[in-house]
C-alpha cells in the first residue's frame, strides 16, 4: 500500500504542528493557569498604583457612558482579533470564529506580563494544539502589530487634522512612517522579509505567501477597529467635559487621540501592554478640549475600560471555545480546532474571513 502524502508541513520538523489538535498535556494545562494568573496579576499592577484617580474618574461618569465604552472597547478588541485572523487565514490556517477568538483572547492576555513575547508564545502554543504551525502562527503576530500601526497613524492623521490641527502637530514625526509602511504592506515585500529571516533561522519557508486581498482585509478589520476605539473614548470625553468638542467632531478627535497614543504606546516594548505611555499620550493629545484632570481621567479610565475588556473578551471566548455545538445546527468547526474542519483545509478548501 502506498503512503499517505505527507503534509504540507513535515511532521518531522520541530516547528511542524500534529497532524490533528494535541491534547494538551498536564504540564501544559498548569503552564497556562500560571499564565493566566501572570496575566491578570500584572494587569491589576498596572492599574493598582493610580486607583484613587481611576475611581474618582469613574465617579464623574454616568452608568451608560461606562456601558456604551465597555461595548466599544469589546468591539474594538473583536477588530484586533479579526485583523489577525485575516492574515492568518491568508497564510493558509482559516480558523472558525470560536477557536480563532480563544487563541487570540487568551494570548493577548500576555500583553501584561513584562517583555514583549508572552502574547506571541501563548498564540504560538494554542495555535500548536489546532494544527496550525508556529512559524505561520508567529509571522500572524508580528504582521498584525505593523498593520495596525500603519492604519493607526494613517486614521490619527486623518481625524485629528479634520477635527482639531494643532492637536497632530507635536507628534508630525510619527507620520512620516506612513509611507514607510505604505510600502511594507505590499505583499511582495512583506513575503520577502518574512522569507529571509525563516532562512536566516534555518526554517521552512512558508507554504502561501500573502496576498493583496488578505492584507487589504486585515487593514479593513483594523480600521472598524480604530473606530470602535474612538467610540470608546469618545463616550468618557463627552461625561467629562459635555461643553467641550461634540458630535462627529467629537467622534473624529477621539478615533485620533485614541489611535496616536496607541501608537505611541505599542513601539514601547519592555513595559506591560504601554502602560503610563499610552496614558500620558493620551493626556497629551487630549489637552487642547480638556482640562489636564478630565483629560488624566479620561486616560486611566480608558486604560481600565481596556483591561476589563481583555478580561472580558478572554472569559468569553475560552467558554464559547468550549461550548458544544447547539443541536439542530452543524457547529462552525471544532470548538477545539479540529484542522479538518479548519487550519487543516487545503488551498482549494480556504474558508473566508
Amino acid at each position: 500500500m502506498n503512503p499517505v502524502p505527507p503534509d504540507p508541513e513535515p511532521p518531522a520538523s520541530a516547528e511542524s504542528a500534529p497532524a490533528g489538535p494535541a491534547r494538551p498535556s498536564r504540564a501544559r494545562r498548569l503552564l497556562r493557569i500560571v499564565f493566566l494568573l501572570a496575566a491578570l496579576g500584572f494587569g491589576t499592577w498596572a492599574v493598582a498604583g493610580q486607583w484613587d484617580a481611576v475611581r474618582a474618574g469613574f465617579a464623574r461618569l454616568s452608568w451608560l457612558s461606562l456601558v456604551l465604552s465597555l461595548l466599544a472597547v469589546v468591539a474594538a478588541l473583536g477588530g484586533g482579533m479579526l485583523t489577525w485572523r485575516a492574515l492568518l487565514a491568508d497564510l493558509g490556517s482559516p480558523l472558525p470564529l470560536r477557536p480563532a477568538a480563544r487563541v487570540f483572547f487568551v494570548g493577548q492576555l500576555g500583553k501584561y506580563i513584562p517583555g514583549s513575547l508572552w502574547p506571541v508564545i501563548a498564540q504560538m502554543e494554542m495555535g500548536r494544539e489546532l494544527g496550525i504551525p508556529r512559524s505561520r502562527s508567529a509571522a500572524a503576530f508580528f504582521l498584525t502589530m505593523p498593520v495596525q500601526l500603519g492604519s493607526g497613524l494613517l486614521v490619527s492623521g486623518v481625524t485629528l487634522l479634520a477635527a482639531r490641527p494643532g492637536a497632530a502637530a507635536p507628534y508630525a514625526w510619527m507620520f512620516l512612517l506612513i509611507p514607510v509602511l505604505a510600502v511594507a504592506f505590499e505583499p511582495r515585500v512583506i513575503n520577502a522579509v518574512i522569507g529571509f529571516g525563516l532562512r536566516k533561522l534555518g526554517r521552512e519557508p512558508l507554504e502561501r505567501p500573502l496576498t493583496r486581498r488578505g492584507m487589504l482585509t486585515a487593514l479593513g478589520w483594523a480600521l472598524l477597529g480604530w473606530t470602535a476605539y474612538g467610540l470608546h473614548l469618545a463616550a468618557i470625553v463627552r461625561e467629562l467635559d459635555p461643553a467641550g468638542v461634540s458630535g462627529v467632531s467629537a467622534v473624529a478627535f477621539s478615533v485620533g487621540a485614541f489611535a496616536l497614543s496607541w501608537c505611541l504606546g505599542i513601539m514601547t516594548f519592555v513595559v506591560p501592554a504601554g502602560a503610563g505611555v499610552r496614558e500620558v499620550a493620551m493626556v497629551a493629545v487630549l489637552a487642547p478640549v480638556l482640562d489636564s484632570g478630565s483629560a488624566i481621567a479620561a486616560a486611566l479610565c480608558s486604560r481600565v475600560t481596556i483591561v476589563l475588556g481583555d478580561l472580558a473578551c478572554a472569559a468569553a471566548a475560552g467558554l464559547a471555545a468550549r461550548r458544544p455545538a447547539g443541536l439542530g445546527r452543524e457547529p462552525d468547526g471544532d470548538p477545539d480546532g479540529d484542522p479538518d474542519g479548519a487550519a487543516g483545509r487545503g488551498p482549494t478548501d480556504r474558508e473566508g474571513v
